[in-house]
């Protein structure tokens, strides 16, 4: 009898930054280093922040409220990427990607988003339950410039694999995990 076995695709590592304002510091391009993709939910600053995470790896953008056109046709208010059959919907500012907000933001037919993430707030979430569903998350990485509410600079990062969400966290610069998920 023949023996067969189900390859599996390998767990991705996705890097979540917002809210450079132009700045990338050493300590953030570090901790994204390990990443596999990386998304950036906004306040990008200038197009050299995109070009250095592009060098670690491939990198979805969004426009926040203080970026204009500059960064190319790929770089537009929303995305909706798929990776490792997870879906998301990232958008900048939070009141245009909350679960109220879907009708607006996906066409009709188009899948609900698994994870939503946004920027702008300057401090992180991670959020799961009631408040987000039908998503079954909701993650701001904070900011890496300015962070606000005691909040410290921070990024985020997840791990998926074959349309699951293995574990997300939120991580300040020095590498310590503020929030984590499944807690």
């Amino acid at each position: 009898m023949p023996r067969t076995s189900a390859i599996m695709a390998p767990m991705k590592t996705i890097g979540f930054i917002s809210d450079t304002h132009g700045t990338l510091d050493s300590a953030a391009y570090a901790a994204l280093a390990d990443s596999d993709v990386i998304i950036h939910a906004g306040d990008i600053g200038r197009p050299s922040v995109l070009t250095e995470l592009r060098c670690l790896a491939p990198t979805i953008a969004v426009l926040g409220n203080n970026d204009f056109p500059e960064y190319g046709s790929d770089v537009d208010h929303f995305a909706t990427p798929e990776i490792e059959g997870v879906r998301f919907l990232v958008g900048h500012e939070p009141i245009y990607v909350t679960p109220r907000a879907f009708p607006q933001r996906l066409k009709p037919g188009d899948p609900i988003p698994d994870v939503i993430v946004h920027g702008h707030v300057h401090y992180p979430r991670l959020e799961w339950g009631p408040s987000v569903r039908p998503a079954k998350l909701l993650l701001c990485p904070g900011a890496v410039l300015r962070p606000r509410n005691g909040s410290v600079r921070a990024i985020a990062k997840m791990q998926v694999e074959d349309g699951r969400i293995l574990r997300a966290w939120v991580e300040d610069l020095r590498g310590n995990q503020l929030m984590t998920f499944p807690a």
